[in-house]
């Protein structure tokens, strides 16, 4: 780790063990982060200049590099979304904006003037993109939408969102194929309904919304990028989104190991540590090993995206394992501490909680899988 990339990692260890980690107990039993608290991560997150610190300089952000992106976000992830959250880091298909879109949405979001949703997911459609219903139709310069979304992520209530609604239908050699374009739709607009969903047991205090959207004008100018051009724009940023799932396990899974590691030291049977049995120690050196590993396939797809040479697959393997991995070192942390470990005096079945909606978002285990198995045979034609 050269020095810059240490400086960071210091300064953020330092922001989280005074601003995030004391709350953590307190969001998690009330089932929300205060507004007042929320607040105050952000400001604080300002004054260090953690925020937006995956957007480029020249528009007031951080400029870090996919590296120092994977470190931060590694750190983040020992603790829980509802808190880290709020030290934004705005979706990168921002940077799509054009023109007054900067002014209006863009530079607001770098600034922590705005906050946005990225609405992609629908209850009908799930993970299968070419099977959503919300749809924009033509009406002039302006476009009516319609239709609905759900499981859409966030700290707070947003000011807007962006919708992704096919627009039209292409013929291709695989057969018809929905057009998608990306929208920028503003919370307020009439016909717009931004509600909270469903209550998680994961990441307790972590919004999920439900949008609906009833014949909704929008403008030309909040077509975000080009029109039928949207499953592009959110290909990018899902592709690395699924690495800093990775990288947040990797952290997460350090945070719950460590703990299994002084309690499998400290914890006495039989008059000898319960590390020192065979059962307990080889659950340990397992999760070294699966931790290590993930490590290295995070660093793996850094790398290859560094060189613009990170494929879908990158990113799907490194999505499943890591997720899969932190979900086993949860699971055998809760074994190594036997019943305490469900108990809530102990952060240990929160964690576990926590790292079970993992192998879900950002795209299932299964998807990832469908992914990588569509890469290595398409190639054959089959």
């Amino acid at each position: 780790m050269d020095h810059e990339n240490e400086l960071l990692i210091n300064t953020l260890k330092a922001f989280m063990d005074a601003e995030i980690f004391p709350y953590e107990d307190e969001v998690d039993a009330k089932g929300e982060v205060p507004i007042e608290l929320g607040r105050q991560i952000e400001k604080r997150a300002k004054d260090i200049g953690l925020f937006s610190a995956n957007l480029p300089t020249e528009i007031g952000g951080g400029g870090l590099s996919y590296q120092a992106m994977a470190l931060m976000e590694r750190e983040y992830g020992k603790t829980t979304h509802a808190l880290q959250s709020w030290v934004a880091r705005p979706t990168e298909i921002l940077l799509a904006c054009e023109g007054d879109q900067k002014e209006q949405y863009l530079l607001p979001c770098v600034r922590g003037e705005k906050r946005e949703l990225f609405a992609l997911t629908e209850p009908e459609a799930g993970s299968d993109v070419m099977g959503m219903k919300s749809n924009a139709i033509k009406d002039g310069d302006d476009w009516i939408l319609n239709g609905s979304k759900h499981f859409i992520s966030g700290p707070v209530m947003p000011d807007f969102a962006i919708v992704f609604a096919a627009t039209g239908e292409d013929q291709t050699p695989r057969g018809p194929r929905k057009r998608v374009t990306a929208f920028l739709v503003d919370v307020g607009l009439k016909g717009f309904e931004c509600r909270e969903g469903n209550k998680c047991v994961s990441y307790r205090g972590y919004k999920n919304f439900q949008l609906s959207f009833d014949n909704v004008r929008l403008g030309p100018n909040q077509v975000l990028g080009e029109e039928g051009r949207g499953l592009e724009l959110s290909g990018k940023w899902l592709g690395m989104g699924r690495i800093w799932v990775g990288a947040t396990c990797c952290g997460k899974a350090e945070r719950i190991m460590n703990l299994a590691i002084d309690w499998a030291a400290n914890r006495k049977q039989f008059g000898k540590p319960i590390g020192s049995f065979q059962a307990t120690g080889f659950k340990l050196a397992d999760m070294s090993i699966g931790l290590r590993a993930a490590d290295l396939m995070v660093n793996d797809a850094v790398s290859r995206a560094e060189k613009g040479a990170m494929q879908d697959a990158d990113a799907a393997m490194v999505k499943v394992f890591c997720s899969e991995m932190l979900n086993k070192v949860a699971d055998d942390t809760v074994q190594i501490y036997g019943g305490m470990g469900l108990m809530e005096e102990l952060p240990i079945q929160r964690l576990w909680r926590d790292s079970r909606l993992e192998r879900i978002w950002d795209g299932t285990s299964e998807i990832q899988r469908h992914i990588i198995t569509r890469s290595i045979l398409r190639p054959l034609g089959a």
